[in-house]
């Protein structure tokens, strides 16, 4: 007998009722017009653009992404269902959002979350060609010696699975999860909207 322990689960569904083109519209303003934020991705070596560091309030600000995190807080409750969390009654609150915009070119490398319980990205923009999201098995670095996988193994059993996600899609993973954005090979931007919750606190 084979049993499958210490499941790794991604949370995969769909924004309703927001128009792709108008979220599309409303990051490349908020780009445009947020130098700070151009600033500090200049000043990173960041390929692109991103609101993480300097924008904290996109529900506040714009309607449209308030209208998001409604439908995020409701995804995010039935993914901790599906972990087994028990939150008592501290729930998973938002942390912060923001928008990421990679041109031709642009890369987001491997990296995890910290200080958050769920994260996860929606998507705004995802022209033809361009990159998945690649996600890395937490043990991998555990195992030194095992040979490598054949190329047919289950989804479950890869070093690495990639998912290409359509625009509207919600992902949702455990922030503990390292991921990395592949070189965006397409000549428009990949556009997408990533956030993190947290548990308990103010």
């Amino acid at each position: 007998m084979t049993r499958t322990l210490f499941a790794t689960r991604l949370y995969q569904s769909r924004l309703t009722g927001i128009d792709p083109t108008e979220l599309a519209a409303s990051c490349l303003s908020i780009a445009e017009d947020d130098e700070a934020g151009q600033e500090w991705c200049e000043t990173q070596g960041y390929p692109g653009y991103t609101s993480y560091a300097s924008l904290t309030d996109l529900p506040w600000r714009f309607p449209i992404f308030a209208d998001i995190v409604k439908q995020l807080d409701t995804h995010v409750a039935a993914f901790a269902d599906t972990l087994s969390f028990d939150l008592g009654d501290k729930p998973l609150t938002l942390e912060d959002i923001w928008i990421n915009i990679l041109p031709e070119g642009g890369i987001h490398t491997a990296h995890i979350h910290p200080h958050s319980v769920i994260s996860g990205t929606t998507y705004v923009a995802m022209p033809p060609g361009t990159s998945a999201i690649k996600f890395e098995d937490p043990r991998l670095q555990m195992m030194m010696a095992a040979p490598p996988r054949r190329k047919d193994a289950p989804e479950d059993l890869r070093p690495f699975v990639y998912v290409t996600p359509e625009v509207g899609d919600v992902l949702l993973w455990e922030s503990w999860l390292r991921h990395e954005v592949p070189m965006n090979m397409a000549e428009d931007d990949r556009i997408s909207v990533s956030f993190n919750y947290r548990w308990g606190g103010d």
